[in-house]
């Protein structure tokens, strides 16, 4: 009385739901024997669908094992081995394509500093103007960063490499760079612009050329 007493429930069933969708060759083998007076067993039909069990699950495993957990080797790009034959023509001493990238920030990142608001690069020429340069600089970091587009076994080239910093006065923390072509100072400005230098990123653009000044008496003339 205290406890309830066991219900009887009955026998247990068991079912089991076969799709009669099955494979188009076991289809017609079965077609086939019974066409030649063999009666097909229960026993062969359960191993029919075991066979098209295995054959759905095998399918399904080769479409989830398409790529997943398996390592493919990364594509090529021409970029990157235009990179690498750059970098082995570097000589050491200067900085590495692959580190110039990998310090410089982002256009949006640049975005968020002051110092690239309205940023123009100005008319291409061989000289270029970095500014936002840190206390620290000195001129042989500049010449580890842009010493890389001058080829020092041409005298010529040698010669017109220039960097003047500036350290005092209101042009304090800024540098001209002399280059040896337009086409050098052009790539110098693309790679190193934006490029963090004692966590002060440089603003890098073509210098503007010094004007002449213009005779005063021939502006009295004009007028």
């Amino acid at each position: 009385d205290v406890f309830e007493q066991p219900q009887h429930v009955g026998h247990k069933k068991i079912e089991f739901h076969i799709t009669t969708d099955i494979p188009a060759v076991i289809q017609m083998n079965s077609e086939k024997e019974e066409r030649n007076g063999k009666r097909v067993h229960t026993s062969n039909v359960f191993n029919m669908q075991f066979v098209w069990f295995q054959y759905l699950h095998a399918t399904t495993e080769v479409v989830n094992n398409t790529g997943f957990g398996r390592i493919f080797p990364a594509p090529s790009s021409n970029d990157k081995m235009e990179t690498e034959e750059e970098d082995d023509e570097i000589p050491s001493e200067f900085i590495s394509r692959r580190d110039l990238e990998k310090n410089r920030l982002s256009r949006e990142e640049m975005e968020k500093f002051s110092v690239f608001k309205n940023y123009e690069p100005g008319d291409p020429n061989c000289r270029i103007y970095v500014k936002n340069l840190a206390k620290q600089v000195q001129e042989k970091d500049l010449k580890f960063i842009f010493g890389r587009y001058v080829d020092f076994q041409s005298e010529v080239e040698r010669n017109m490499f220039d960097i003047r910093l500036m350290k005092e006065g209101r042009m304090k923390g800024q540098a001209f760079i002399g280059l040896p072509n337009e086409k050098a100072a052009a790539k110098a400005l693309k790679e190193a612009n934006g490029y963090v230098l004692f966590e002060k990123p440089m603003v890098v653009q073509f210098a503007r050329s010094a004007r002449p000044k213009q005779d005063a008496n021939e502006g009295k003339r004009k007028k």
